[in-house]
C-alpha cells in the first residue's frame, strides 16, 4: 500500500517537473537546430508564455532559413500577438522576395490586421467588386455601373492606412465624376474604358493599405431619364405656383368685391339717412317761410316727371 502511494506521488512529481521543465520540447528544439536554453523555457512558464508555441515557431522559421530570436517571439506573445501568423508571414515574404522584417510584421499584427493575409495579397492580388454606382451624364440619362478593382497589399501602409471601404468609396466617387463629365451617355456605353482611365489617373490608393493595379468596368446599365424627370417636376412645381397665385388673385378680388359692397351699403345708408332729413327740412322751411306751397308743388311735379322718364327709359 505504501509503495503504491509513493509511486503515485512520484508520478505526480514527475508530471509537475516535466511541466515546469519541458525537457522533451527542449530536446526537440535541439535536434532541429534551434538553441533555446532549458532554463528560458522554464521562465516562459512563469511568465505565462506557452513554450511550445515559441519553440514550434522558431523551428518553423529556422527550417525556412529565417533567423528568429526567442525573446522577440516571447515579447510578441505577451503583447497578445499571433506568433504563428507572424512567422508564417515572414516565411511567405522571404520566399516571394518581399522585404519584411520581424518588427514590421509584429507591428502589423498588433495593429489588428492579418499580416499573413496581407503578404498573400501582395503575391496574389485581390479583386474587389464595387456595389452599383449610379451617375448622370450631361444629357440627363442615368447610368448604373459596376466595377472590379484589382488591388495589392501595400506592406508599408498597412499600419495606419485606410481599408477596403475607403478604396471602394474613392472608386465610386471617381466613377460618378467620370460619367458626370461625359456629354452623352452614349459616349460611356461606347467606350467604358474612359471611366477606368479617368479613375486610375486620380491616384485613389494614396494613404490606403492597398495599391490599385487596375479598374475594370464589369457592367453598365441605363437607368432613368433624370433630365426628363426634373423637367416634369419643374413643370409640376410651376403649375402649383401658378395655381397658388391665381387663388391669391381670386381671394383678393373677392375681398375687393366685399369691400365695395360694404361701401355701397354704407353709401345707401347715408342716402336713406339724408332722405329721412328732407321732410324735416321742408317742414322747417314751411315754418320759417323760406318755402311756399307753389314751390312745393313745382318740386313734386319735377319728381313725378323724373320718375316717368326713368320708367320709360327702363322699358
Amino acid at each position: 500500500m505504501e509503495i503504491a502511494i509513493w509511486a503515485a506521488i512520484a508520478v505526480v512529481l514527475l508530471i509537475i517537473f516535466l511541466w515546469f521543465f519541458p525537457v522533451a520540447l527542449w530536446f526537440q528544439a535541439l535536434i532541429s537546430g534551434v538553441r533555446v536554453p532549458l532554463l528560458q523555457l522554464v521562465f516562459m512558464r512563469w511568465r505565462g508564455v506557452n513554450p511550445k508555441t515559441i519553440v514550434v515557431a522558431m523551428i518553423t522559421g529556422t527550417k525556412a532559413g529565417l533567423k528568429l530570436k526567442a525573446n522577440e517571439l516571447e515579447a510578441h506573445y505577451l503583447a497578445k500577438g499571433n506568433v504563428v501568423k507572424v512567422v508564417n508571414a515572414l516565411i511567405s515574404a522571404d520566399k516571394a522576395n518581399i522585404p519584411l522584417d520581424f518588427k514590421t510584421a509584429a507591428g502589423i499584427d498588433l495593429a489588428g490586421r492579418d499580416v499573413f493575409e496581407a503578404v498573400q495579397m501582395s503575391v496574389n492580388p485581390k479583386v474587389i467588386n464595387t456595389p452599383p454606382v449610379a451617375a448622370v451624364a450631361k444629357n440627363g440619362i442615368q447610368l448604373i455601373a459596376k466595377a472590379r478593382v484589382t488591388v495589392r497589399a501595400n506592406i508599408n501602409q498597412l499600419v495606419g492606412g485606410a481599408g477596403e471601404e475607403t478604396v471602394l468609396a474613392r472608386v465610386g466617387e471617381g466613377i460618378v465624376s467620370s460619367i458626370g463629365s461625359a456629354e452623352s451617355h452614349k459616349e460611356v456605353l461606347e467606350m467604358p474604358e474612359i471611366i477606368s482611365k479617368a479613375v486610375l489617373e486620380k491616384g485613389l490608393d494614396a494613404g490606403t493599405a492597398f495599391e490599385i493595379l487596375s479598374i475594370d468596368i464589369a457592367d453598365i446599365d441605363i437607368g432613368k431619364n433624370i433630365g426628363a424627370v426634373l423637367q416634369i417636376d419643374q413643370a409640376e412645381a410651376d403649375k402649383n405656383i401658378a395655381q397658388a397665385r391665381a387663388e391669391e388673385r381670386r381671394a383678393m378680388a373677392v375681398a375687393l368685391e366685399q369691400e365695395m359692397k360694404a361701401k355701397a351699403q354704407e353709401a345707401r345708408a347715408k342716402v336713406i339717412e339724408a332722405e329721412a332729413q328732407v321732410p324735416l327740412a321742408m317742414a322747417e322751411a314751411f315754418r320759417s317761410g323760406n318755402l311756399g306751397i307753389m314751390d312745393y308743388y313745382r318740386m313734386k311735379n319735377v319728381q313725378a316727371d323724373t320718375e316717368m322718364r326713368e320708367s320709360i327709359a327702363k322699358q
